[in-house]
């Protein structure tokens, strides 16, 4: 019986416990699930915030690297101005140019200059030197960097190796002129090298306090992966804050993470998840309690006791968990301004917990600065009914810290007006935004000093440095610019100035009497022309000047002889007076549709005239000067295309005994078979063969062909053993001639060369004796042609030991009817035979001129009173003609 009711009790109490049971254990389900939801979403909290402050510190790097990189970029734009307007620049300008610019702060290691693609100048230049004469972007793979670079694309390339075995930036720049025609053209490349670790360490990269974990990727180079530049790799694969770095034809990426990644969460979140543990754990006690309380009655209090004491920890670490996060609470009493403080803001002010707190208290802690302020936020938050924020600063241990306050309004219990808020300390944040905004400030001065430095260089690239002249890319650009015709007639007069005697001045008293002569000429033009002229300095001694207004010709030339006679005025250099003339030629504009340029190139051809016709003269372009001009370019060109179509030809004109009148050699003489006006004399053709420095190819190809003839002529039987040829002081000196005579196996003095007395024998008579000597060496004579005409002296003519003189035709001419000039002849002939020299007179147009001479001692006769210059088939037919008729003798003269 008495274990059947202790079954039948038990079955009420099995029923009871389950009552309380499952209630219990669905609660504790609800709870752990809460729990679990919100330390998810607490961990979701702290993400995003790690999140946005790694993004923050994030983008102040990125900013500075990206300034940095494109800082160097601006610095080297502004040297390819400077050598666009120096397409000839020199190493050392080129050096003087770079270490001007690298006086800037910035971080370029080294610096190329590259026209035509190929490296040519560098700096810093012992460093760089085995990189002059390589060719940029060679390599096959390059094709695409090379034409973005012609297309006027800034190309970066890199990061490379380095010699010192750093990193290094490669910043490619295009480099354009303006050439000959007016027209820009691709000069080449400028190439910049940027030390990377010098840029991670001026952008932060490289700080030791950085608390982030950062990296520097970019693509391969077919995009199918990623290389890394810089930093830990493994920071790409835990999902990190990523941003773009921009350089124009390449992309970088930059990616950061927190120094121990983002799981580790702050510590206001260890103490959200606390007390989240701990309310849930509470909350479960309490279940737990009310159930074990319904359960057993008599364990009821040892358990509220125990509950106490859990409460009472739990007070604890939440006080703790607010002391870590440094949050102060408050709540201040309208009606008395009495301020409840907790510790924490007590901790927040520095003021002593003895301390009754008040609204005056709190006033008095505040700087006075931001206390109206403060005072207007709170006064508008009670009265609006909106939340009351604001920021202030106090001074505490003495330093200045910045609180931001967050409070609402509201009716306590009791009904009076309340405001409940929290304090917490901003100053890091305020430290950073203040650092941002002094990186910001930093950055645009910089950007304003790099702008100064390009508009000096700007400035200095269309300026001479020695006159303060405008250049010839400032005149090309001034002549390029609209012209403003308000008058519509579209006139514009150009005169073009070259010094005369500037080189003499610099040759006898050194370049700084030049430079103080230059000087001297610019500021005399810029006195002399009026306002609205531009005077401009385009080369060595050189100067233009450009009047916009409508002149006629002659007071275009009045402006001239000015610019002349102010010129001419003399200056002293160390105790030296120094005088230019100047020859001036002018170009004048009637018409708006005859281009700038082309008036410039009519101004060049006057000033060749004006030199031409004496110097320190002025002289107008005119439709003569153009036809000449247009003449001699037709004529040069025909020339050049003769010249690889044989078109120059040797004819010969045989030279007599003066007594046996028999052919004893011919003078081969050049001929140009013009295309279309058929044989032409030298006189049509030799001077500006003379200005295209083809003289020597000429001379060159008559010599082969008269060496060819002298062969034929001796396989014909003719017995003509010698022939002479011309030679021009520029063949003379050269190295080919020797290289070509020492092939030929010659007769002694079956070949001669014949030098112009012109070649100024006084000035060059060492070095003209030694090349003469090196050609006697191979049996060849030597002649002088045209003697009586040049300005050699006697003495110095003799010193050359020629094998004959020939008297030039001008002392011919006049001996049958002149005595004098007969006496003069026979001076000559006196002369040559003290010497051992033998005589040719040329110009022989009569017989009695070639009785004459050989009764005064002439050995050999030349002139068409014998026989003119001949083809060579036609000479040929001469000579056998001559051989075969019988002995011509000269009548004796009296």
């Amino acid at each position: 019986m008495t274990a059947l009711t202790e079954k039948l009790d038990r079955r009420p109490r099995w029923r009871a416990r389950l009552q309380i049971i499952v209630p219990s254990l669905l609660v504790l389900s609800m709870i752990a699930v809460s729990a679990f939801y919100a330390d998810s979403q607490q961990r979701q909290i702290d993400r995003e915030y790690s999140r946005d402050a790694v993004q923050e510190q994030l983008g102040t790097i990125r900013t500075k690297l990206e300034g940095n990189i494109n800082a160097n970029v601006r610095l080297l734009q502004g040297l390819v101005a400077v050598v666009s307007s120096e397409p000839y620049v020199s190493q050392q300008r080129f050096a003087a140019l770079a270490e001007n610019l690298l006086a800037n702060p910035s971080q370029i290691r080294n610096i190329a200059a590259a026209p035509d693609l190929i490296t040519a100048f560098v700096y810093p230049y012992e460093r760089n030197r085995g990189f002059i004469g390589k060719h940029l972007f060679a390599a096959p793979e390059n094709a695409r960097l090379l034409h973005a670079l012609k297309d006027g694309q800034t190309v970066i390339i890199g990061p490379n190796m380095l010699n010192n075995g750093t990193q290094g930036l490669v910043v490619a720049l295009p480099v354009r002129i303006v050439n000959d025609k007016g027209d820009p053209a691709f000069w080449g490349g400028l190439i910049g090298v940027i030390d990377l670790p010098r840029v991670y360490d001026d952008s932060g990269l490289l700080a030791n306090d950085l608390p982030l974990r950062l990296v520097l990727a970019k693509k391969t180079a077919h995009g199918s992966g990623t290389s890394v530049i810089f930093g830990d790799r493994n920071v790409l694969d835990q999902d990190p804050i990523r941003m773009v770095i921009d350089l124009g034809n390449d992309q970088w990426t930059i990616a950061a993470i927190p120094q121990n990644g983002w799981g580790t969460g702050t510590a206001l979140s260890a103490v959200v998840r606390l007390g989240i543990f701990l309310v849930a754990s509470m909350i479960a006690a309490t279940v737990i309690w009310v159930a074990l309380l319904m359960a057993e009655r008599q364990k009821n209090y040892a358990a509220l006791r125990e509950r106490e004491e859990q409460l009472t920890a739990l007070s604890s670490r939440l006080g703790l968990a607010l002391e870590t996060s440094s949050i102060g609470i408050w709540e201040l009493d309208l009606a008395s301004g009495d301020i409840k403080w907790d510790d924490r803001m007590y901790q927040l002010y520095g003021v002593d917990r003895d301390v009754q707190t008040c609204y005056d208290v709190w006033r008095s802690c505040v700087d006075p600065d931001d206390l109206v302020h403060a005072d207007k936020c709170l006064a508008e938050a009670i009265a609006q009914g909106k939340t009351y924020e604001t920021q202030f600063r106090i001074t505490r241990d003495g330093e200045i810290r910045h609180i931001r306050a967050v409070g609402t309004a509201f009716r306590n219990p009791q009904g009076r007006m309340s405001v409940l808020g929290v304090n917490w300390d901003v100053s890091a944040d305020v430290r950073l935004q203040e650092e941002l905004r002094e990186a910001q400030r930093q950055t645009e001065q910089q950007n304003a000093a790099l702008d100064a430095a390009r508009l000096r260089m700007e400035h200095n690239s269309l300026h001479d440095a020695l006159t303060g002249l405008p250049n010839r890319r400032f005149l090309d650009q001034k002549l390029a610019a609209p012209l403003d015709d308000s008058a519509g007639y579209g006139q514009l007069t150009i005169l073009h100035l070259d010094l005369d005697r500037f080189k003499e001045i610099n040759d006898t008293l050194g370049h700084g009497a030049g430079d103080a002569i230059l000087r001297h000429v610019a500021t005399e033009l810029e006195k002399a022309v009026t306002l609205g002229d531009f005077v401009a300095r385009i080369g060595g001694d050189e100067f233009v000047v450009v009047c916009t207004k409508p002149l006629e010709p002659e007071e275009a030339t009045r402006i001239g002889e000015r610019l002349i006679a102010a010129i001419n005025r003399p200056i002293v250099y160390n105790d030296h007076e120094c005088r230019v003339g100047a020859s001036i030629g002018i170009a004048i504009r009637q018409q708006a549709s005859v281009a700038a340029e082309q008036l410039l190139v009519n101004a060049d051809i006057a000033l060749y005239e004006a030199k031409r016709r004496g110097r320190n003269r002025v002289e107008h372009f005119n439709d003569s000067l153009r036809a000449r001009t247009i003449n001699v370019k037709q004529t040069a060109d025909a020339i050049l295309r003769s010249l690889g179509n044989e078109d120059f030809i040797a004819y010969y004109q045989p030279q007599f005994d003066a007594n046996t009148l028999q052919i004893n050699g011919a003078e081969a003489l050049a001929r140009w078979n013009h295309p279309k006006k058929g044989i032409l004399t030298p006189d049509k053709f030799l001077e500006i063969a003379e200005s295209l420095n083809v003289v020597s190819q000429i001379d060159a190809s008559i010599l082969e062909q008269a060496l060819a003839q002298l062969s034929r002529w001796r396989a014909l039987g003719l017995g003509i053993e010698h022939v002479s040829v011309n030679i021009s002081a520029q063949r003379l000196f050269e190295d080919k001639l020797i290289d070509r005579l020492e092939t030929l196996a010659l007769k002694p003095g079956s070949l001669s060369f014949e030098l112009l007395e012109s070649i100024s024998f006084d000035d060059k008579a060492d070095a003209v004796a030694e090349s003469l000597e090196r050609i006697r060496a191979h049996g060849i004579a030597i002649e002088i042609d045209d003697f009586g005409t040049g300005y050699a002296s006697i003495l110095s003519l003799i010193k050359l030991s020629p094998s004959r003189l020939k008297i030039d035709r001008q002392l011919v001419a006049p001996i049958v009817t002149n005595a004098t000039q007969r006496r003069l002849i026979s001076s000559i002939v006196d002369i040559g035979r003290s010497f051992g020299v033998g005589i040719v007179a040329e110009g022989v147009e009569t017989m009695e001129h070639a009785a004459i001479l050989r009764d005064l001692g002439c050995q050999t006769l030349q002139g068409y009173a014998l026989a003119r210059p001949m083809s060579p088939d036609a000479f040929v037919e001469f000579a056998l003609r001559h051989a075969a008729e019988n002995d011509v003798a000269l009548p004796r003269t009296a």
